[in-house]
């Protein structure tokens, strides 16, 4: 296959963003494999902040994090996403390139535990507010699970109406799959 998946793609745009001593978040740290990717991109002069209101991930991620020597580079916060303004300090407003949501429920685990549309918009608009121009918010939206579609709606309807001189909103998706595949949403602040 030619087209880049989602995931992959994902990493594309996060790449296009990201350079060596950014700053950037991981919204929704999971099994941190998008903390450990954004680590590598940041360079040892960088930084991640990552966010999960579940200990087991914030667990999880604390270990691979720590298995591969970033430690130094990595900050996570067992806290919501939309808490991201009064967590990260504020020397840092202007200058995250990149973040990434991964929405839905962390995989393995409590299947009633899902990101909401509040909170993520809220996470969002927070975002917007303190990115570098030309910062890239990558959202990935499962919702094939009781809940996701609300979110899902909520997202585009709020992505929709974002001013196009704030940002650039793209929709990445394969129209043809079945199952609710997942898909893209990227943000890019002006």
């Amino acid at each position: 296959m030619k087209l880049d998946r989602i995931l992959p793609f994902a990493k594309i745009l996060l790449e296009k963003a990201v350079k060596s001593g950014d700053a950037v978040v991981d919204a929704t740290i999971g099994n941190g494999h998008d903390t450990l990717f954004l680590a590598n991109l940041v360079g040892e002069d960088g930084r991640v902040y990552g966010f999960d209101v579940q200990h087991e991930a914030v667990t999880a991620t604390e270990e691979l994090i720590r298995s591969n020597g970033l430690s130094n580079r990595v900050t996570l916060f067992q806290q919501g996403h939309e808490n991201l303004s009064t967590c990260i300090p504020q020397d840092e407003n202007g200058k995250i390139t990149g973040a990434i949501f991964n929405l839905g429920y962390l995989p393995g685990s409590d299947k009633s535990v899902i990101t909401k549309p509040n909170t993520t918009i809220s996470a969002v608009e927070q975002l917007l507010n303190v990115m570098a121009p030309e910062g890239i918010i990558v959202l990935v939206i499962y919702y094939g699970h009781p809940g996701g579609e609300i979110e899902r709606d909520s997202l585009l309807e709020y992505c929709n109406q974002l001013d196009q001189n704030l940002a650039h909103v793209l929709e990445y998706k394969f129209m043809n799959q079945k199952n609710n595949p997942p898909f893209i949403v990227a943000i890019e602040k002006r």
